[in-house]
């Protein structure tokens, strides 16, 4: 695949995360956090189920099955702390400031990952031309860090949102990791078959009396709003394992998060008359450091 389509499929994905978060609050609201999880990957693992079974002929979806490490297997988990922190700090700050804040997390993480080669990301240098539009990028995501209103009673809540953007590049980077042994679609069911399995055993011994009572509800509610998480996340997962590994985490994470807040933005102004000028130049100086780097690494040497 072309870097292009590298590229804007990471943007692409941007845009379906903070719409899949925004959907999977609004459902966890409607039932509880918990019921949310297990819903979501519920629906998830049913349509990579039904993927695997039709598609079993074709290499391209079956993968190439190689024995991978037994920690891969587990990456799953980081989604069920993702989707609480996201569920807190949405309620807290709002869609616009709780993606920018995971903007942070997101970046540093990505830059962490490409300067060592850690979990088996190749390893890239910083020039001159890179470290200025990394500072480009950061003094964008300083600009979004200004949309917030409210006091330092924030403060937690932004660095929690920064947590889970470092968790949510975290798991990109293990799972399409465990995409070059599984195949991205194989590696994405074990993603869900491992979140549910963690979701179902928290929240039933610890919540369990509201888990039950909330799992009654799901009748009642929208069928567009019990499926459209899940198979979003199915997006996102699949199309992150087949982009991460092959282009700079720090393309991915700057894309992913620019455009994440872009469609944050765009769900505040719409649905909740929210518009913050500050999230949009932020994006938008994100992207012009996006090109920087770009620029940086395919120019002759």
């Amino acid at each position: 695949m072309h870097l292009t389509l590298y590229l804007a499929l990471s943007a692409l994905s941007g845009m379906v995360i903070s719409t899949m978060v925004v959907a999977n609050t609004l459902l966890g609201q409607a039932t509880t956090m918990g019921v949310s999880l297990i819903v979501n990957h519920v629906i998830g693992l049913m349509l990579l189920t039904a993927i695997l079974v039709l598609g079993r002929t074709r290499p391209a979806i079956r993968g190439p099955g190689k024995p991978a490490p037994w920690y891969l297997y587990f990456n799953g988990l980081f989604g069920v702390a993702i989707l609480n922190i996201n569920y807190v700090t949405i309620i807290a700050t709002g869609a616009s400031l709780a993606m920018a804040a995971a903007v942070f997390g997101q970046a540093a993480s990505s830059v962490l990952f490409d300067l060592t080669g850690w979990m088996g990301m190749k390893k890239r240098r910083l020039n001159a031309t890179k470290a200025v539009s990394l500072a480009v990028c950061a003094v964008g995501i300083v600009i979004m860090a200004q949309a917030g209103e409210g006091g330092s009673f924030k403060v937690g809540y932004i660095l929690l949102s920064a947590l889970a953007g470092a968790l949510t590049m975290t798991q990109m980077v293990l799972n399409s990791t465990f995409a070059t042994y599984k195949g991205p679609i194989r590696a994405a069911q074990q993603n869900f078959i491992g979140g549910l399995a963690a979701g179902l055993l928290i929240f039933l011994l610890l919540q369990r009396a509201a888990t039950i009572e909330a799992l009654g509800r799901l009748p009642s509610l929208s069928p567009l709003l019990l499926v459209s998480g899940g198979l979003l996340a199915v997006f996102v997962v699949v199309a992150t394992n087949y982009v991460v590994v092959k282009i700079p985490a720090v393309y991915s994470a700057l894309l992913l998060s620019a455009f994440q807040v872009l469609m944050s933005l765009f769900i505040d102004t719409y649905f909740f008359d929210a518009f913050a000028l500050p999230l949009l130049l932020g994006a938008l100086l994100m992207l012009v450091g996006m090109g920087g780097n770009l620029y940086s690494d395919t120019r002759p040497a």
